[in-house]
């Protein structure tokens, strides 16, 4: 036992090392951000990038802050975001249970379409879907970025709540049945729970999708800036011929807030929904 344990030791060892050197290349770009955020626009000009600062600012945050439109921004994007998240989790869920619970022709054929919106690009479909926003009356709206965002997660969440609704036991949908329970009761009550970490898994993904959008906002908002998310606002400091840095990179940690804060309070179901945890 002693042996074998000293073989698998440096296996151990140069994979705790590998994991060590990605979570450092992964988590440095934000380091830089928020370091960014903090420093005098000297040292962020400078030709002699250093990774720390003796002399922390405030100062790119207070020109954001200042900004006019930033809290209107700021609400855009969390009323997109929320809305983008509520809505696909009800539908995905109730789609999910339709084609795992029930037989009707061309089941397989909608599965495989699934599968198949997950491939075509984004950006094919930008200029379609700018003239179908038109001819809705969408443009300029939020309603603009809330409706695509909803076709563009659903795929996913279908998908992947499809197994969370099949890993139910048939029967105890059946003992729902013979103790009383209507099909909504069973639907709500009892189905609803047990798929409940795959919803927040699904959610995870919908929150940063629709928090992150650029494209969509810059496609489809054109000229009333009220209905501006917060993405938009890093090109209020971004001005070719004098970008403010500090004041790009201090938005973009206040950006990143909320989807920290959403991933903390959901992080135990989240880690549930993706190990697909569903008991018999």
């Amino acid at each position: 036992m002693n042996s074998w344990g000293f073989v698998r030791r440096p296996w151990r060892l140069a994979a705790e090392a590998s994991a060590l050197v990605i979570a450092v290349v992964v988590a440095f770009p934000l380091y830089w951000m928020v370091l960014s955020a903090f420093k005098p626009a000297g040292e962020i000009e400078s030709t002699e990038p250093r990774p720390w600062t003796l002399a922390p600012t405030l100062d790119s945050f207070r020109r954001v802050f200042g900004q006019q439109e930033f809290g209107r921004y700021f609400l855009n994007s969390l009323v997109v975001a929320c809305t983008v998240v509520v809505v696909s989790a009800l539908i995905a869920f109730l789609a999910a249970t339709a084609v795992t619970r029930f037989r009707f022709r061309f089941r397989t054929t909608l599965l495989i379409m699934f599968l198949v919106a997950q491939m075509v690009p984004v950006e094919a479909l930008t200029i379609p879907l700018f003239f179908q926003m038109r001819d809705f009356g969408q443009l300029n709206t939020l309603g603009a970025l809330i409706l695509p965002h909803i076709a563009f997660s659903l795929p996913f969440a279908i998908w992947m709540l499809r197994g969370f609704v099949k890993a139910v036991p048939e029967a105890l949908e059946e003992a729902a049945y013979l103790d009383g329970a209507s099909r909504s009761r069973f639907l709500w009550q009892i189905l609803f729970p047990l798929v409940f970490p795959g919803l927040v898994a699904t959610s995870v993904f919908s929150f940063i999708s629709a928090w992150n959008d650029f494209l969509f906002a810059k496609s489809f908002i054109i000229s009333d800036t009220s209905q501006s998310t917060l993405p938009m606002a890093l090109l209020v400091f971004y001005k070719p011929e004098d970008p403010d840095w500090g004041g790009v990179m201090a938005a973009s940690t206040v950006m990143t807030v909320p989807v920290l804060v959403f991933f903390v309070l959901v992080q135990r179901r989240l880690v549930s929904g993706l190990g697909g945890a569903v008991k018999d």
